[in-house]
C-alpha cells in the first residue's frame, strides 16, 4: 500500500442548506423542474433517462471561457453520497472556485439513495445504466466534451465513492481515472453494520444478504475477476476518524497486493463536508494532471 502526503462561496447557490450528522452531511433536496442558469459557469439541467424512464437533474460546472470558445474538454463526473443530491458538491464545497484553473467540464448528477446500481428489488430503478449509458451520452451529445475514455473521469464521496469504484471496475472502458473520498466501499457487503441507517437503502438496492446482486456489485469480487491492465488509475482518500477507514485501508491493501496502479491518502478528519472540501483540490489536481491535454503531468 502506498500513501501520498501531500473564498468564497458563490452567491445565490446556497439553496435550502441543512445541517447534518457525521454519517452524511447532506440532506436530499427536492429537485426543481425548471432548467436554470445559476451563474456563467454553473447550470442546472434536466434530461430524460431512458434507463429510468424519468427526467433526471444534474448540475454542470463549465470551465472558464467555455462560452467564448469552440474548444472541447475532458469531463469529470462527481457523485454525491447517501441522503445527498446533485447540488451538494456545488453548494457545500468550493468546487466552483477550485475548478477555475482546470479546463474541464464537471457534472454532478442526481442518483437518490440508489447505490449507483440497477436495483435488485425495484426493476425501474436502473441507476447503473442511467449513469454509465444515459448520462455519458447526454454529456457527449449536448456539451463540448472530448468523447474519449482517456478524457473521462469519475469520483465521489461515501456512497458516491463506492459508486465511482464500481463504475471503474464494471465499466473500465469508460473512464481513465477513478476517485473515491471516504468511500462506503462495503456497500453490498455489510455497510449497514458500520452505519445502521444505510440498511433500508442497501436492501432496496441489493436485495437480501445472500442475493446474487450483492456478489455482482461487491468491489472485491469485481477486482478479482477484472482485467488488471484495463483498470483505471485509482485515487483513494479517507479521514483518520472516518467510520469507513477500515474498509478503505483494506481496499488499498488489496490493490497493492494485485499490483494495481493507485494512490491512497489518509489525513486527519471525519465523515464531514469539511474533510471532503479539503480533499477536492488534491483530487482535482490529480485528475487534471492525467486528463487535461497539455496539462503538466498529463498521462498519454
Amino acid at each position: 500500500m502506498r500513501r501520498s502526503s501531500s473564498s468564497q462561496r458563490i452567491t445565490g447557490l446556497l439553496l435550502s442548506l441543512a445541517f447534518f450528522v457525521a454519517t452524511e452531511s447532506a440532506v436530499a433536496q427536492k429537485p426543481q423542474s425548471a432548467k436554470a442558469v445559476l451563474s456563467s459557469r454553473v447550470q442546472d439541467r434536466t434530461f430524460h433517462s431512458k434507463s429510468l424512464d424519468r427526467d433526471m437533474h444534474y448540475l454542470i460546472v463549465l470551465p472558464v471561457g467555455y462560452q467564448q470558445s469552440q474548444q472541447r474538454y475532458p469531463v469529470f463526473y462527481l457523485l454525491h453520497g447517501w441522503a445527498g443530491d446533485y447540488k451538494n458538491w456545488v453548494t457545500l464545497t468550493k468546487l466552483v472556485e477550485y475548478s477555475r484553473r482546470y479546463p474541464m467540464v464537471i457534472v454532478t448528477p442526481d442518483a437518490q439513495n440508489s447505490w449507483y446500481v440497477n436495483s435488485a428489488t425495484v426493476p425501474a430503478d436502473r441507476f447503473e445504466d442511467y449513469i454509465a449509458t444515459d448520462l455519458v451520452h447526454e454529456m457527449d451529445a449536448h456539451w463540448r466534451t472530448i468523447a474519449s475514455p482517456q478524457r473521462r473521469s469519475i469520483a465521489g464521496l461515501s456512497m458516491g465513492g463506492y459508486g465511482s469504484i464500481l463504475f471503474g471496475l464494471k465499466h473500465s472502458d469508460l473512464f481513465a481515472v477513478v476517485g473515491s473520498v471516504s468511500g462506503a466501499l462495503d456497500g453490498p457487503a455489510g455497510v449497514e453494520q458500520v452505519m445502521p441507517d444505510l440498511r433500508e437503502s442497501a436492501d432496496r438496492a441489493y436485495g437480501p444478504p445472500d442475493s446474487a446482486m450483492r456478489l455482482a456489485n461487491n468491489i472485491y469480487s469485481l477486482l478479482a475477476k477484472a482485467d488488471r491492465t484495463k483498470i483505471p488509475y485509482l485515487f483513494l482518500e479517507c479521514g483518520s476518524r472516518d467510520p469507513f477507514l477500515f474498509s478503505n485501508r483494506k481496499f488499498a491493501s488489496e490493490l497493492s497486493s494485485n499490483n494495481i496502479s493507485y494512490e491512497y491518502h489518509e489525513y486527519p478528519g471525519a465523515h464531514t463536508w469539511e474533510f471532503w472540501d479539503n480533499s477536492l483540490p488534491r483530487m482535482l489536481e490529480l485528475i487534471a494532471a492525467r486528463m487535461v491535454p497539455g496539462q503538466v503531468g498529463t498521462k498519454p
